[in-house]
């Protein structure tokens, strides 16, 4: 039985369950623009190879940074996983109002996502091997690492790159990633002349459960850490984070680890729970940090993903050059 014959029955089953009278999903979103037509070959975060007869035109991305980059490329994925969160979260490439919602990042609805009969699915390794299996008995999947803390702006790369040689779209991430060595070169020459070379920062996002804050600090290997350090500034976080992100939890007396009263303090509250201003306005220690009295305090507009691809990339070291140079 060959994949074809394998998705259309797992659609007719699917449609089984669901309301009768239903027929075969019309395609709602494709590739914008012309692909190759032969057979593309290329290797995933698990060493696998995978051929493609031809370039994936339909796609379902269950992650956030995927779908911001398959959309940078020119493409429209035709199902996501959670779609409003990524129009709260990400900004940098926006998504057409015929994609389908397929679940949450967490738990994605496999009949949802075989029902829209894609051609390549996109999944992220720590979600688990099991979702990834149950998908492979229908449709190729693309498993990404999403996250090196020894690299992060090399892995980003090397992610971009396979998924545009899936989909066709080499040309078009060449530019893309072209677009992104240049904001970065021309932020740290910014930088650099306004004499700021060497400066610290801080990147954070908080919580509020109860009456008390958490706080997640970006260590030096996180995905927008490494943007600063490569504009030529210096992560005053002395935590390295878990080994998957690089992140460290912590709360408002854990923040009197920075030390140096001259770093500037970025944070994201996107989904519009500021923390940093309605949770800790009244706290004390809050009060006495260095940054918060010198008022260097800066809050990132909303939807500038922290986890994204080269898109959120330049939106990010714009941001910190900004925050730097004026």
């Amino acid at each position: 039985m060959n994949r074809r014959t394998l998705l259309v029955t797992a659609l007719s089953g699917v449609l089984l369950l669901g309301a009768c009278g239903t027929t075969e999903p019309t395609p709602t979103a494709t590739e914008s623009g012309a692909a190759g037509t032969g057979p593309v070959t290329f290797t995933d975060s698990r060493d696998k190879e995978i051929t493609l007869d031809a370039p994936a035109t339909r796609i379902v991305a269950l992650e956030w940074a995927e779908v911001e980059q398959l959309v940078s490329l020119g493409v429209m994925p035709v199902g996501v996983a959670d779609v409003k969160g990524y129009g709260t979260w990400v900004t940098a490439a926006k998504l057409d109002a015929s994609v389908t919602d397929v679940g949450t990042r967490a738990e994605p609805s496999v009949d949802s996502i075989v029902a829209l009969q894609p051609d390549l699915v996109l999944a992220r390794s720590n979600r688990g091997a099991e979702l990834v299996a149950q998908l492979e008995k229908y449709v190729p999947v693309l498993v990404t690492a999403g996250s090196d803390t020894d690299d992060n702006l090399g892995r980003m790369r090397d992610e971009f790159q396979t998924i545009a040689t899936a989909v066709g779209r080499t040309e078009q991430a060449t530019k893309v990633l072209a677009d992104f060595d240049a904001a970065i070169a021309d932020g740290k020459q910014k930088i650099a002349a306004a004499g700021a070379a060497g400066q610290q920062f801080a990147i954070a996002d908080g919580y509020q459960q109860g009456g008390s804050v958490s706080i997640r600090m970006f260590g030096q290997g996180a995905f927008v850490s490494q943007i600063g350090i490569a504009l030529g500034l210096k992560n005053a976080w002395p935590g390295a984070g878990d080994p998957m992100w690089a992140l460290d939890q912590t709360d408002v007396e854990g923040l009197t680890a920075i030390k140096d009263a001259d770093v500037r303090f970025f944070y994201n509250a996107s989904d519009g729970d500021d923390v940093f201003v309605g949770g800790l306005s009244g706290n004390p220690i809050w009060q006495s940090l260095g940054f918060v009295q010198q008022k260097k305090l800066h809050r990132m507009p909303d939807g500038i993903w922290t986890f994204g691809g080269p898109l959120s990339g330049i939106q990010y070291a714009e941001q910190l050059v900004a925050a730097y140079t004026s």
